[in-house]
């Protein structure tokens, strides 16, 4: 895998974002695929969210992930397209077979994601450890706190 920097400007650093394999892609497909059939691997869920191009929506398999009383999506890959159309939607839906949970997102600031990560790698590292350059959920709070910007997280406030 090679790391694809991608930016709107040519003037500022391009947000760290690590495009798939297409083993990869052809994986997240068959996750989604279970997801939206009713089986979650470990948690796992179907996001779609609008695209902010073309209106379509777009589907993609994540990790929800519980810290404390509150629930997140965070983007191990980077600065993604669904992160980018995240920002723009500010909603969503996460779909395990006919369940679906409409939500609302707010990213959150890098200041605050220092334990949402570590909780996350904790649950997650075992797959997702190789997009994060190293860190581990073991890693130092600074190391945590400086891997930060490279991977958005979002409050998911599911609608009632």
């Amino acid at each position: 895998m090679t790391a694809n920097a991608q930016s709107g400007s040519s003037s500022s650093p391009s947000p760290y974002y690590l495009k798939g394999s297409r083993l990869n892609v052809r994986l997240n497909g068959m996750i989604g695929w279970l997801a939206r059939h009713g089986v979650s691997l470990m948690g796992s869920a179907e996001l779609s969210v609008r695209g902010r191009k073309n209106g379509q929506m777009q589907r993609i398999p994540v990790n929800p992930h519980t810290y404390g009383d509150a629930q997140y999506i965070v983007s191990a890959r980077g600065h993604s397209q669904w992160v980018r159309n995240m920002r723009v939607a500010g909603t969503g839906e996460l779909r395990v077979g006919r369940k679906v949970r409409t939500f609302t997102a707010t990213e959150v600031p890098d200041s605050e994601k220092l334990p949402i990560l570590r909780g996350y790698l904790e649950k997650w590292g075992w797959e997702v450890n190789q997009y994060f350059q190293g860190i581990t959920a073991k890693s130092t709070d600074e190391e945590l706190t400086a891997a930060a910007p490279d991977h958005p997280v979002f409050l998911i406030t599911v609608e009632k």
